[in-house]
């Protein structure tokens, strides 16, 4: 289909002469949108998680987290796989994978094999598929055709908005389980139709699998993301009751945190012996040395790490303590997605020549008031519904503006292989930055939660000695009075040492969301500090 006006190196054609190819960026888009929807599916499944399996806050965490998580550790490989096997191939193993983890999450039997089968293959097949996504459109696309196909895929997030709310429907009226199994239909749906994708046009040259780029990537990435996800479970330092084993007496949070960076470093020195010797790695060279690159790719990192901090702070807080309900939570998708799609698409449409820079400046500035206001929506016992879903909108304003530019530019800064090659890499950004959100602002949360508790409890002449010794053995969820109630309802102690354990926990949730919200503002302005490397078109194109 439209094979002809497909982009080949070398082609000579003016760039943007050719007709957009539509239904090839349909499908991209709907496996971006698939994406995008698992991640809102686990979402509007907290309140069902606690109930149907059991599940504690940490454990939702380690569920949101396991995604970005497999999915950071492979998805570098699966853009040198496109690479290699080709990227039409690479996008149909993907989607397969998808749609076996979604099943393996509607049946689900308890936690663990939700997270360590459910989440884990859902990772692992997004690790072929969004990489194919990006791969593919330098291929497709040239010229101003490709920079309005990756704001298609921008927009792909904001359009997502629409699945949260269908799926919040369908989890009202049909459960959880009926709406992961709706996912995998949906995946086995974009399997079936991507069989329509054009030819496009593949190396000739052998090119070796970078095997042990894979294994330092996939391991260093593991141990790093691993290490900041137990950081609220585990302990920093001191070890908590939920932490498995110790190193010299500590937490392992940080331990694995400092191997998991010892061997990426270890990663960058191989990776330019591999590529000298081999002519392609899993991190080819032109990614470290070129400076626009790495602000792109600072741009997808914080755009995902913006959406870790709303699944770990804005959804879970709703549902567990302001009581909203999936479809509640499925609406703020819409009021986010709009503006998302919006500008993601329009931008790069009508603003062809923008500045990029000054956009992504833009967003990220847009990104942290979204969190502020955000924060200032929590109330002790709820929220405030204008916050809630202004912070939305705004939120939906500065993910569409960076999402924009983020991955054009990289592609701009590239040859051709590299540009498509860098799908994974900056999917691995997106992913890492997703995985270090949920990791570090659920680890401020509820480490907050749980030391201010203790703090105040401690300070408070009415609770026991007995009572304060019982708390300090303990990891305290996030969650309404109620839940809190039904934590501590085996210790012995009085209604009023019951009454001041209550407010303690409220006060304490209440401070700590508001707290891992500004941590999350200052985080996404410090990317304004890679914002001067990002030259314009004009000056790329020259």
């Amino acid at each position: 289909m439209h094979s002809a006006t497909i982009a080949h190196p070398g082609h000579t054609k003016p760039a943007g002469a050719e007709k957009f190819l539509v239904l090839p960026i349909v499908i991209l888009i709907l496996a971006q949108m698939g994406a995008t929807g698992d991640n809102g599916a686990l979402s509007l499944a907290t309140s069902a998680l606690t109930h149907e399996l059991g599940a504690t806050t940490s454990e939702i965490q380690l569920a949101n987290m396991v995604y970005p998580l497999v999915g950071g550790a492979f998805m570098i490989a699966g853009g040198l796989a496109g690479t290699i096997i080709g990227w039409k191939k690479s996008f149909r193993i993907g989607t397969l994978l998808c749609a076996a983890g979604e099943v393996s999450l509607a049946f689900a039997p308890n936690m663990t094999m939700f997270i360590w089968v459910g989440r884990v293959l859902v990772g692992f097949g997004a690790s072929f598929m969004i990489p194919s996504v990006l791969g593919l459109i330098p291929l497709l696309y040239r010229g101003r055709n490709r920079m309005v196909a990756f704001g298609c895929i921008g927009a792909a997030s904001g359009l997502s908005a629409v699945l949260p709310l269908i799926l919040g429907v369908v989890m009202e009226t049909a459960g959880m389980r009926a709406t992961f199994l709706t996912l995998g239909v949906y995946f086995v749906t974009v399997f079936v139709i991507s069989l329509t994708l054009p030819d496009t046009h593949q190396v000739d040259e052998k090119l070796k699998f970078d095997g042990m780029g894979v294994a330092l990537a996939a391991s260093g990435l593991f141990m790093f993301l691993i290490g900041m996800s137990g950081i609220s479970s585990w302990g920093l330092v001191t070890p908590l009751s939920g932490c498995p084993f110790t190193i010299f007496g500590i937490s392992p949070a940080l331990p694995l945190i400092a191997c998991g960076l010892v061997v990426l470093a270890l990663l960058v020195h191989v990776e330019g012996e591999v590529e000298r010797k081999n002519g392609i790695a899993l991190l080819p060279s032109a990614f470290l040395k070129t400076p626009q690159v790495l602000a792109g790719l600072v741009a997808n990192a914080l755009t995902f790490f913006f959406m870790g901090a709303q699944s770990i702070l804005m959804a879970p807080y709703l549902q567990l303590v302001a009581g909203w309900s999936p479809i509640d939570v499925g609406t703020i998708s819409i009021v986010t997605g709009v503006p998302t799609f919006a500008l993601a698409l329009g931008i790069p449409k009508l603003l062809p020549r923008a500045n990029p820079r000054r956009v992504i400046q833009t967003g990220y500035v847009a990104m942290a008031l979204a969190l502020g206001i955000m924060a200032f929506s929590v109330t002790i016992d709820g929220c405030s519904t204008l916050g809630v879903y202004l912070g939305a909108f705004m939120a939906g304003v500065g993910a569409g503006t960076v999402s924009s530019n983020a991955s054009n530019i990289v592609a701009l800064a590239l040859p051709e292989r590299e540009a498509s090659q860098s799908g994974g890499i900056q999917t691995t950004m997106r992913n890492v930055g997703q995985a270090i959100g949920v990791a570090l602002l659920g680890a401020i949360l509820l480490f907050g939660i749980t030391s201010s508790v203790r703090a105040k409890v401690d300070a408070d002449p009415s609770v026991s000695s007995a009572v304060k010794r019982e708390l300090a053995g303990m990891t305290i969820d996030l969650g309404s009075d109620a839940e809190f109630e039904a934590q501590i309802k085996d210790i012995p102690m009085s209604s009023v040492e019951r009454q001041a354990l209550v407010e303690a926990q409220a006060q304490a949730r209440f401070e700590s969301t508001r707290i891992a919200y500004a941590v999350g503002a200052v985080i996404v302005l410090l990317g304004l500090a890679t914002t001067p490397a990002i030259k314009t078109f004009g000056k790329q194109e020259s």
